[in-house]
């Protein structure tokens, strides 16, 4: 699951109910733009282990979400 691949109402699906944490959210705003792990990492200022760990957290609130609709 590509964060950018999903459409706009999507995405602001995501932001109004996955309930993100501030890095999560600025890691999914860049992502949805098609950023990669060590781009987060640098433009944040963090390791790229961290962003592994609020990305996998990320997905798991999409997984979520995208559950609750079916």
């Amino acid at each position: 699951m590509k964060i950018c691949d999903f459409t706009k109402p999507e995405l602001e699906k995501f932001r109004k109910e996955c309930n993100f944490t501030d890095i999560e959210r600025k890691c999914f705003d860049l992502k949805a733009r098609d950023k990669t792990n060590i781009e987060l990492s640098m433009e944040l200022n963090v390791s790229e282990s961290t962003i592994s760990v609020v990305m996998r957290r990320v997905r798991t609130k999409i997984t979520k979400v995208l559950d609750w609709e079916v």
